[in-house]
């Protein structure tokens, strides 16, 4: 992966990362728990419709994204995938550290 953005992610007391590679378009999830990264690759893999806010509060309109398929996409899936799969992503904790630490204790 070459152009990569990345971001930490946990599921239960497990925590990892997201990379997103921007020329190849494809995501790789790096998390130890089998369930949670099962979850959040097929949450990646598949079309998302969402109600995208634009101007105001009020103006909304329904737009289906493939998380993948650019890196506005990728960020704006990732906001949804908690909900979707109780994988949280952990927007201020750096890559680096989770690689290390790969566990809550």
């Amino acid at each position: 992966m070459e152009h990569t953005y990345s971001v930490a992610v946990s599921y239960g007391k497990d925590v990892g990362w997201i990379c997103y590679d921007e020329d190849a378009k494809k995501a790789e999830v790096h998390l130890a728990n089998e369930e949670g990264r099962k979850k959040a690759e097929d949450f990646l893999r598949q079309p998302l419709t969402l109600e995208v806010p634009h101007e105001t509060l009020m103006d909304f309109t329904q737009e289906t994204i493939d998380p993948q398929g650019d890196r506005a996409s990728f960020e704006l899936a990732l906001t949804r995938l908690w909900e979707a799969t109780q994988v949280h992503v952990d927007w201020s904790r750096p890559v680096e550290y989770v690689k290390t630490h790969p566990r809550y204790e």
